[in-house]
């Protein structure tokens, strides 16, 4: 081959992978410009984890357990946590509902029946440590309001909850008076109050009874558990971390 053959061959060869060099540069721009557009332009639904909540399963009677831990059903307004109580003081340093195990069995029980009636059980107090009973009485020293805290009450046990019910969207179901209202409005056997309150307090007192729980005469919201009624008062604190 001629020397000028041969620069010339030379200078198509040339030509020819400096056209592919800029067919692949653009391909590549393409490719990224359109991974681009994709990644804006797709929403990606965020991912829904579901949360897995304990068993009580195998778990002693007596053992306290937090209740948010074995289903998502219930709702919470822990009073004594705030100053919005009859105390007027906090007492408790962080918000939490504990019970023993066989409190918590009952109480899964008769919320569940409520929530097909389109209710929920909604706490205003669970177990009481009895250091904080001692916390209550020094502020209320009157057996009428506060169990004295050497003989210790029932929420010192473990075994005792006050409560009203909600609806599943979250409004409160009219009980007549606010909890902690200590007055003949909060009383049982108190008639004289309108039809729809009586029907609500009737529910309220007909299913807890149902699963083992009792009222007393002067509290629409205090439930005791006749199971516990024995158990031995207990100081367990929860903790509130950081």
């Amino acid at each position: 081959m001629k020397p000028k053959h041969l620069l010339l061959l030379l200078l198509i060869c040339i030509t020819i992978a400096c056209k592919n060099n800029k067919t692949t540069a653009a391909i590549n721009i393409v490719t990224k410009d359109t991974t681009l557009i994709k990644k804006d332009t797709v929403v990606v639904p965020p991912v829904k984890q579901e949360i897995k909540y304990k068993s009580l399963s195998g778990l002693a009677d007596t053992t306290f357990v937090r209740l948010a831990d074995y289903s998502g059903d219930f709702a919470y307004d822990l009073r004594y946590a705030t100053t919005n109580n009859f105390l007027k003081a906090k007492v408790y340093d962080c918000p939490e509902c504990y019970t023993r195990v066989k409190t918590a069995k009952a109480l899964l029980k008769a919320n569940k029946e409520f929530v097909k009636l389109g209710y929920r059980i909604k706490f205003f107090d669970c177990y009481r440590p009895n250091s904080v009973q001692y916390k209550m009485w020094k502020i209320v020293p009157n057996p009428q309001y506060v169990a004295n805290p050497k003989k210790g009450s029932i929420h010192n046990k473990g075994g005792a909850v006050d409560i009203t019910l909600e609806t599943l969207d979250g409004e409160e179901v009219d009980m007549g008076t606010d909890f902690d209202f200590f007055g003949k409005r909060a009383y049982h056997d108190n008639t004289n109050l309108p039809k729809e309150i009586l029907a609500n307090r009737k529910l309220l007192k007909e299913t807890m009874e149902k699963y083992g729980f009792w009222s007393i005469r002067t509290e629409w919201w205090h439930y005791n558990l006749s199971a516990m009624s024995n158990a031995k008062v207990a100081n367990f604190k929860w903790d509130c971390g950081e």
